[in-house]
């Protein structure tokens, strides 16, 4: 039960106070960071927002709300740090940012994604977190390898929202590795990692009445999970047909923090 208090509690504060309150300090690539070369779209920022909470936890988390990047499909970037093919078979190079899909009323993915986006990075604020917003707009020039590699850097796990492009009302689940991308690095070393984040993620998720897709995860060789040099995750929280009004996007924020502090000990 006290969880629940403190993840509604954090929920009314994100809605009085946003983001504004907090000091925050915009940061950019620094292309000698490892992998940065490998970018084709990075002149934006990143924004590092500082806690104020009396429990401050000295933990950051990258939040990133997926698509958003002007011009993001019609560049490419590669597909792996060392040049190789998607090992589905696919190019050796894929969208630097993809458009994302469109609701079924309407409404972007990308804009969707950043609301959920803004709320669960309100509650992480309140609750003692630091957080990296890799998008703080409707669009950043940051392609999905600069975010990487800027959370790898400037944070302790990377977490990317999401809804998937099918119109079944499926539920949440997570982007786990691939068996084939096990064996490389720098994925090799981390994706121990960033499964027991996803797993933690969907728990959160699920006990806070969040709709879980069949087993919580679905594998996929994506650039997410190519580049993170930390506990990474796509988390893509429903489909085109899931609710996406401003109670629901605060609901799937309030799970996705019950996951963040449950991988960290706080839950």
């Amino acid at each position: 039960m006290k969880r629940f208090k403190v993840a509604f509690a954090a929920m009314a504060m994100s809605l009085i106070m946003g983001m504004t309150a907090f000091a925050s300090t915009g940061i950019g690539l620094n292309l000698d960071w490892k992998y940065a070369e490998n970018s084709k779209i990075n002149t934006g920022k990143a924004v590092l927002y500082s806690s104020d909470a009396a429990n401050r936890k000295d933990i950051t988390i990258a939040v990133d709300a997926g698509h958003g990047t002007q011009g993001g499909e019609s560049v490419k970037v590669p597909a792996h740090p060392d040049g190789s093919a998607r090992t589905n078979g696919g190019a050796t190079t894929e969208s630097a940012v993809s458009g994302g899909m469109t609701f079924a009323d309407k409404t972007s993915e990308a804009s969707v994604n950043l609301q959920v986006a803004k709320s669960f990075a309100s509650m992480l604020l309140a609750d003692g977190y630091d957080v990296l917003m890799l998008r703080d707009g409707d669009d950043v020039q940051l392609d999905d390898v600069a975010r990487a590699v800027l959370a790898n850097n400037k944070a302790d796990c990377h977490i990317s929202i999401h809804f998937d492009s099918t119109a079944k009302d499926k539920g949440a689940f997570y982007i786990g590795t691939p068996d084939a991308m096990k064996g490389m690095e720098p994925s090799a070393s981390y994706w121990k990692k960033s499964e027991r984040l996803g797993e933690n993620l969907i728990d959160g998720l699920r006990e806070s009445g969040i709709k879980i897709y069949s087993g919580g995860s679905k594998d996929e060789d994506n650039i997410q999970n190519a580049y993170s040099t930390i506990a990474s995750v796509d988390i893509e929280l429903g489909d085109k047909t899931t609710d996406h009004s401003q109670e629901a996007c605060d609901g799937f924020a309030a799970g996705l923090l019950l996951g963040v502090n449950k991988y960290y000990g706080f839950a």
